[in-house]
């Protein structure tokens, strides 16, 4: 038997899973990734971390595996995108620290950068932000640059440091969100790297999604494998869920949450606060879908319990949620690190509203559960605007809250279909790996035997769609503080 190792390397941790040539999971491993806070708004990662802690999670999958690296096939790798790296020619340690796509320091350029807001959406089917990786190259290159210096996204740093500086590369998707590269002639844009102060004909070349990325050296898992699925996160979690047809979406609740809909060869109108980017159709080569990122998901129970203390688990939220009928009239924007789609407001901040005396630490946890439902709410209305859209696929850590799932399905009113494998991600990047060595002949080969859970609107949701417009009010005061801190 032949297996597939998916290395997926995301914003808190990175988790690796080895996957037989039926589909099924058959090893996992995880490490958690320090998070640095050096001042407000600021989200840094250690680049080295990320490569030793990602290889130490794949050796542990293969450990739990019972799989010799050997039997190993492929690799697929999948990675938290736009978070920016830099590092010299020569070596496989980065200089400063990676700057993650959460990080906010960019602001004051980004406002500058305001009157080429349409250029750079014509382009780059992006909107001006501190989000994307382009601006947070700028950076690094005044504070940190010299002759020589490499730039990448996390994909294209690991794959350097896996191969042995023999590949640097990257692939559409991760491409697509730097606000460097070009979604219709697919190429890096000299006029976005004139824009932004970024040279991009040093940028790492670009190779489709499925397809070879080099071979990692055997120090690292005890065999030469190669590398021959690379994606995006997101793009990743689309294609793992099956949704590489036009029309099919799924949404992705990790520490943000993140609402993808394949168009096809269709590129999507970014109205509405929508965003245009590529994905993966279901040969693994490039195509559109319209996104609508929201930055703060999970992450603001991690904060919860770890800033606050009010829970011991995020688990744990579950259980106190159906302890209160609703939150009284408590709404929790939970704009941590600024306001995505749809809104697009970096400097929002976190705002809780409706708080009384009678106001528990139940009432908080629910209000930031309901905050990801309505979050998704307000995006997926823009996107309904230009498709027709029958149900919705979801995965991420949070949808093992089952209350979760079935308020979300109440917002929404649609069907929302969870997967038995919910690190989508990480079976994403296997599939494109595998269609590309010839594990499998088709993805719907690698998908046979994956099952759903769906949740359908229930007595429940009139008052949670009733809750939308205390939502709104909600957000709408958060964006007028933002306004006012602006100003000041």
């Amino acid at each position: 038997m032949t297996f597939v190792l998916a290395l997926d390397q995301g914003t808190t941790g990175s988790t690796c899973l080895v996957f037989d040539e039926t589909g099924r999971v058959v090893g996992r491993g995880y490490r958690e990734i320090t998070q640095y806070y050096p001042q407000p708004g600021w989200v840094e990662h250690d680049p080295v971390e990320l490569v030793d802690q990602t290889v130490e999670a794949g050796r542990e999958a293969l450990a739990t595996a019972g799989v010799a690296a050997g039997a190993v096939k492929a690799i697929g790798l999948t990675n938290q995108r736009e978070t920016a790296v830099m590092w010299g020619r020569g070596n496989t340690r980065a200089v400063p620290r990676a700057i993650v796509w959460q990080d906010r320091r960019t602001a004051d350029r980004c406002a500058e950068l305001q009157s080429e807001r349409e250029q750079i959406g014509r382009t780059t089917g992006l909107t001006v932000d501190p989000y994307f990786s382009g601006t947070k190259f700028e950076w690094l290159l005044r504070e940190h640059g010299s002759t020589g210096m490499r730039l990448g996204t996390v994909d294209t740093w690991l794959m350097w440091n896996l191969t042995g500086g023999a590949t640097y590369a990257t692939d559409p998707t991760n491409a697509s969100r730097t606000m460097l590269f070009d979604i219709g002639a697919r190429v890096w844009s000299p006029e976005m790297g004139r824009l932004l102060g970024v040279p991009v004909s040093g940028m790492a070349e670009v190779r489709p999604s499925a397809g070879a990325f080099g071979v990692a050296d055997p120090k690292f898992f005890g065999a030469a494998i190669p590398i021959m699925g690379v994606c995006g996160d997101q793009q990743a979690a689309l294609f793992g869920q099956g949704c590489y047809a036009p029309g099919h979406g799924k949404v992705t609740y990790g520490t943000g949450a993140f609402l993808l809909l394949n168009t096809g060869t269709q590129r999507p109108s970014t109205r509405g606060g929508l965003l245009a980017t590529l994905a993966c159709d279901a040969k693994g080569q490039p195509c559109y879908a319209a996104e609508a990122a929201i930055f703060v998901a999970g992450a603001a129970i991690q904060w919860l319990r770890d800033g606050l203390g009010l829970i011991v688990t995020a688990k744990e939220s579950e259980s106190l949620a159906r302890t209160v009928e609703s939150t009284d009239g408590v709404y929790f924007v939970p704009a941590l690190t600024g306001l995505g789609a749809p809104h697009w407001e970096p400097a929002a901040r976190g705002t809780i509203v409706g708080l009384t005396r009678g106001t528990s630490r139940a009432h908080l946890v629910r209000a930031a559960l309901e905050a990801m439902a309505y979050s998704t709410g307000d995006v997926l209305g823009a996107m309904r605007a230009g498709a027709t859209i029958d149900r919705l696929r979801v995965d991420g850590g949070a949808t093992t809250n089952d209350w979760l799932m079935q308020f979300q399905a109440d917002v929404l009113d649609l069907p929302v279909e969870r997967p038995d494998l919910v690190e989508t991600t990480a079976a994403g990047a296997a599939c494109l790996a595998g269609l590309a060595a010839g594990v499998w002949p088709t993805p719907e080969a690698f998908l046979a035997g994956r099952r759903f859970t769906t949740f359908t609107p229930g007595a429940g949701r009139a008052a949670a769609q009733a809750g939308a417009a205390g939502w709104t009010r909600a957000v709408q005061a958060t964006l007028y503080w933002a306004r006012i801190f602006k100003d000041a």
